[in-house]
C-alpha cells in the first residue's frame, strides 16, 4: 500500500509540473508582467526602463546632495555654536567689567591712597575678568581718537565735523567694546 501512495504523489506533482509547464510562456517570447495595456515592443520597453532609472539616479543624486549640505549645515552650526554660545553670558558680564571700570576710574589720589588694598581686589578682579573673556575669545575693542571708523568693530554714535581731524575718524569713545569671536 505504501508503493500506491508513493505512485499517486508522483503523479500528482507530476500533473502540477505539467500544469506549470503549461501556464509558462514559451522561451523568447515577449512578456507583459508591468501592464495588461503596456506595449510589446522591446525598443519602447528599453526606453521606459532607460527613463526610470535615470529618474531613479537624479532623485538618488539630489537625496545625496540634499544629505551632504544637512552635513555642512550642522557642522557650521556646532562651529557657530562653539564660538558664540556664550554670547548671552558674555553681554551680561559685560555690564560687570563696564561696573569695575568706572569704580577704578572713581577712585582719585586721596581716595587710592586710602583704599588701597580695595582698589588692588578691583582691579584683580577686573584682570581675572579680562582672563576669562580671553579664554573664551572675548577680546576688548579700545579705538583711540583719530583711529579711523570699521563699522565691524565700531558703532557710530554720532557723525560730526571737526577741524583738523579727516571724516571717517573716531573723534570720542563713548564706550569701549567687545568682539567674540572676531564679532562685535
Amino acid at each position: 500500500m505504501a508503493m500506491d501512495q508513493t505512485d499517486a504523489r508522483d503523479a500528482d506533482a507530476a500533473a502540477e509540473g505539467g500544469a506549470a509547464a503549461a501556464d509558462a510562456p514559451e522561451a523568447g517570447a515577449p512578456t507583459n508582467s508591468a501592464a495588461p495595456d503596456a506595449p510589446l515592443d522591446p525598443e519602447t520597453r528599453l526606453a521606459e526602463v532607460e527613463a526610470e532609472r535615470d529618474e531613479l539616479k537624479d532623485r538618488l543624486y539630489r537625496a545625496l546632495a540634499e544629505n551632504e549640505n544637512i552635513r555642512k549645515r550642522a557642522e557650521r552650526d556646532v562651529k557657530e555654536a562653539q564660538a558664540y554660545g556664550g554670547s548671552k553670558l558674555a553681554r551680561d558680564l559685560l555690564a560687570v567689567h563696564d561696573n569695575l571700570a568706572r569704580a577704578l576710574e572713581a577712585m582719585n589720589g586721596p581716595l587710592r591712597e586710602s583704599a588701597g588694598p580695595v582698589l588692588e581686589g578691583v582691579e584683580l578682579t577686573q584682570r581675572e575678568l579680562l582672563n576669562a573673556f580671553a579664554r573664551h575669545a572675548i577680546e576688548a575693542v579700545a579705538p583711540e581718537i583719530g583711529d579711523r571708523f570699521d563699522a565691524k568693530l565700531h558703532q557710530a554714535m554720532f557723525e560730526a565735523p571737526m577741524e583738523g581731524i579727516d571724516p571717517g575718524r573716531i573723534i570720542q569713545v563713548m564706550q569701549h567694546g567687545f568682539t567674540i569671536s572676531g564679532r562685535l
